[in-house]
């Protein structure tokens, strides 16, 4: 009887059969690794999503390694007029940042930026010490290429800057856009150096002036003709 088991086990048949079970079974655990890894990726997916993505850049983490400063100086009372008045922006980089430290900055850019008192109940205005969420800093003034060497631009405020509170920052920027150090005309709590800004509304005062003139000139007209007639009548 077990000479007969012993042949039947080493019968070709036999091991044919055990073959494809050997098969079988490394075909099973194969799948069953790619279904965990599969898994595993679903599942990384998932909490990158809900995680969501990584932090753009801190205000609060940036170097102030610019000095920002602009003329002429306001006194308070006094109102600036977009699309006519003019604001002359001079920047450097700070004489105590050590040398090299610039090594990085590859453009410069400045914008006006709402003063606190503006922002109050208006998030499209909102502060955000993540500048990829910021929206402090919504009109661009200018954008060049970094010097070390202080620069100067004249700005004349732009039509559609609206009526509000402002203060002026300036960004080193990589080659990515990146930034990598600011300064601004105001202190870290935006309490000083503020300046007011009246934007356009209704109508041009030179729109009012010519409308003023268009009408004088038609009663003029209009009695100079309404005299003549009467003459004509009289005749």
């Amino acid at each position: 009887m077990k000479s007969g088991l012993r042949r039947s086990l080493n019968h070709p048949s036999s091991s044919r059969l055990n073959a494809k079970k050997i098969d079988f079974y490394f075909t099973q655990r194969k799948m069953a690794a790619g279904l965990r890894s599969s898994m595993a990726a679903t599942v990384l997916l998932l909490l990158a999503c809900y995680v969501g993505p990584s932090m753009g850049v801190l205000l609060s983490k940036l170097p102030q390694n610019l000095t920002v400063t602009y003329s002429p100086k306001y006194v308070e009372g006094e109102v600036l007029y977009a699309g006519e008045d003019k604001i002359t922006v001079t920047w450097a980089l700070k004489k105590t940042v050590p040398n090299g430290a610039d090594a990085g900055y590859k453009k410069v850019e400045i914008s006006l930026c709402f003063g606190p008192v503006s922002q109050v109940d208006r998030g499209w205005r909102k502060t955000n010490d993540d500048l990829e969420k910021d929206k402090t800093c919504q009109f661009t003034i200018l954008e060049q290429s970094y010097a070390a060497s202080e620069g100067t631009y004249e700005y004349t405020i732009a039509r559609d800057v609206p009526t509000a509170t402002y203060f002026i920052r300036a960004y080193a920027l990589d080659d990515n856009d990146v930034q990598l150090a600011y300064g601004q005309t105001t202190n870290d709590k935006k309490t000083t150096d503020l300046f007011d800004i009246k934007g356009i509304t209704g109508r041009p005062v030179s729109l009012d002036i010519s409308a003023a003139c268009f009408s004088a000139f038609s009663v003029v007209a209009l009695a100079y003709f309404f005299v003549v007639e009467k003459r004509k009548a009289k005749k």
